[in-house]
């Protein structure tokens, strides 16, 4: 199978790989759309709803709702729910909150090509942080 790269910026160091979760329009930052104990979406029309995010790369084209949002993800880390990763087709500050807090490798803002088009979920996607490269291998 042929790998795919893409070359966004780098947000946060490390390298992370896992299954993508791809959220064509993000996951809801408000009370109920992402469960903070169990890290499974519950949103209304979103294609992964019953899915966890646990140790999966979120694949994401930016946040949804309110100011709240990044404490959603937060709190799937402290119930050992977090993500293993991030790829944003654009960062915004609620987004920038939630990669510090949670303290996962992050690839942010692309320009050439965007990852929610062309990573499908299923992928297996490895993220560099420090370089901002992301290979897919598609599933």
């Amino acid at each position: 199978m042929n790998k795919i790269i893409l070359k966004g910026r780098p947000a946060f160091a490390g390298i992370a790989e896992g299954e993508a979760l791809v959220c064509p329009d993000s996951i809801a930052g408000n009370t109920g759309a992402l469960g903070d104990s169990d890290g499974v979406i519950y949103e209304h029309g979103n294609p992964n709803r019953g899915k966890s995010i646990k140790d999966k790369v979120l694949v994401l084209p930016c946040s949804k709702g309110s100011c709240g949002w990044s404490c959603h993800f937060k709190a799937t880390k402290v119930y050992g729910n977090a993500p293993a990763g991030w790829v944003v087709t654009k960062i915004d500050s609620r987004i920038g909150v939630a990669i510090v807090s949670l303290e996962k490798p992050a690839v942010v803002d692309f320009v050439e090509a965007d990852p929610v088009k062309l990573i499908k979920t299923g992928d297996w996607v490895k993220i560099d942080g420090s370089t901002g490269i992301v290979e897919i291998t598609p599933k």
